[in-house]
Formats: C-alpha cells, structure tokens, sequence
C-alpha cells in the first residue's frame, strides 16, 4: 500500500503515454518529463495523484492475491529432497499466481486506467468519478457488471508474464547473488534482485499493459466499440503507430514498477521472517 502511494504519479504519467497518439494522431506528450509538465500545468499537480484510491484496491486484490498463492504454489512445488525449486518451477508459479490475482484484481485495474486517464479527455466527456467505489458503481449502474472485467483477458495475460518475470527472476536472481558469496541474505541482495525482476518484467510485459489499458478506455460511438479485441488493438496499433509503439511509456513503467518490486520484496521478506521465521523461497 505504502508503495502504491509512492509510485502512483508515475502511474498516472504511465497511462497518459500509453494512451498518447492513439490511433496514429498528434502524440499529446513527446516523453515522461514533458507528460508531468504538461499535467501540472494543465490539470494541478493534485491531479497526478488521480486514481490513488483505485490503486490501493488494486492492490488490496490483485498484490495480496499474486504474492499469497505464489507462496502457497511455491511450498506445494518445493522438492521433498530439500533442494531449491527450478527455475522453470519458479516460472509457472508465478504464472499461476499472476493469473489468478488477475481476475481478482481486474474491476479495480479498470476503475485506476479510466480515472488516471479521466484527464486527458475534453471536460464534457470526462466521467469524473469521485473514488474507486464509486467508478465501481457507476460503471456497474451505467454499463453492466460485465464492464468490471473489461480487458480481463490482456490482464491476465500480462499478469501472468509480469509475475512469471517478476516473482520467478526475483527468486532466482536472489539465489544466485546469494551463491556467489559476496551477498547474504539481506536487504542489500533483496534490492538488487528486485531491481533485475522490475527491469526484466518492465521489457516483457509492457507491450500487453498498452493493450489492456486501450482496451479499458477505448470509447464506444453509436454502440460500435473502438476495438474488437485483444487481437484488433494490436493490429491497428501496429498499422498506424508502429512496433515501437508497443513500448511507449517504457520510462515511467520502468520507474514506477521496479521502485515498487524493490518495497514490495523488501517488506514481503520481512514479512515471511516475522511470522514464519524464513525468506522467500
């Protein structure tokens, strides 16, 4: 939680370059640094912490959800022999536990990208929502409990990609410092480890996060959606923006969620330690 309210101003810029140049028109920002200028400028610098609510949600569900049942998947995987699990083991129990923390966590991921992204539409098409509960509702009175998992499928997608890279690099990345010798078991090793897994589910796993999140904002006109699918989002993205465009956003991506992997590791270390006497696996 503490580190939702940390990184939430770079979510927010995350968002609005993601969305920026849509469908091959004017880019709204040239970068990061131009994007948080011309918010605070615009809209408050009040206005970079839209959203706060929502992304306290979104980890009230999708985080505690991810990182309980990769613990729960890691001790049921755990060699009888005593000896480390494998990586490609590591691997498929962070899928496991991304997917599934997904799906808990989607009706919160939606509300966060309409309200990060409220913003940068014209005031008389602004939805305005007051708080996560009450997009929640509004969007559950106004378009149908379906819309709460709107983009569920890119969602998992990308979960299941950030957490294999996440939770399964961070475990191994952790036991090979450890091996060497100059590391220990500490917070010096623990932040190293998760800034190799903030930067390695930061390549891999953005190019779905564009997806998802024009998914979740696309408009609708005259009952026709904007897009399709998964599928038609990047198929047009590619044709009028280019592959690179995949990676837009990749800065504030990069800084929001390996700042996030370090406080989220380092305190869920801590954690493990405190009630069961071990670190993570």
């Amino acid at each position: 939680m503490a580190a939702t309210c940390i990184v939430q101003p770079i979510d927010l810029i995350k968002t609005r370059m993601q969305l920026s140049g849509e469908g091959g028109t004017t880019k709204t920002h040239k970068n990061s640094f131009d994007a948080l200028r011309n918010i605070a400028r615009n809209e408050g610098i009040p206005a970079l912490y839209k959203g706060l609510t929502a992304g306290l949600l979104r980890q009230a569900t999708y985080t505690t959800t991810r990182l309980g049942v990769y613990q729960v998947a890691m001790d049921l995987a755990q060699p009888k022999d005593g000896k480390p699990a494998s990586f490609a083991t590591k691997l498929v129990c962070g899928m496991v536990a991304g997917g599934i923390g997904a799906i808990a966590g989607t009706p919160a991921e939606v509300a966060l990208i309409r309200m990060t992204s409220d913003g940068r539409l014209p005031p008389e098409k602004r939805r305005g929502y007051k708080n996560a509960f009450d997009a929640l509702n509004r969007i559950l009175k106004e378009e149908g409990i379906a819309t709460w998992w709107k983009g569920c499928t890119p969602t998992v997608m990308r979960a299941m990609v950030l957490n294999a890279a996440q939770l399964g690099c961070y475990s191994q990345a952790k036991q090979v410092l450890i091996k060497t010798g100059f590391f220990k078991d500490n917070i010096i090793s623990h932040s190293i480890a998760s800034l190799v897994s903030g930067f390695i589910c930061t390549a891999v796993s953005i190019p779905i996060d564009i997806t998802k999140t024009r998914l979740q904002t696309m408009s609708v006109v005259n009952g026709v959606p904007q897009y399709s699918g998964v599928f038609d989002v990047v198929n047009k993205t590619l044709k009028s923006e280019g592959i690179l465009s995949f990676w837009k956003g990749f800065t504030p991506y990069f800084l929001r969620l390996g700042p996030h992997t370090i406080f989220t590791f380092i305190f869920l270390e801590k954690l493990n330690k405190w009630t069961i006497g071990s670190s993570m696996k």
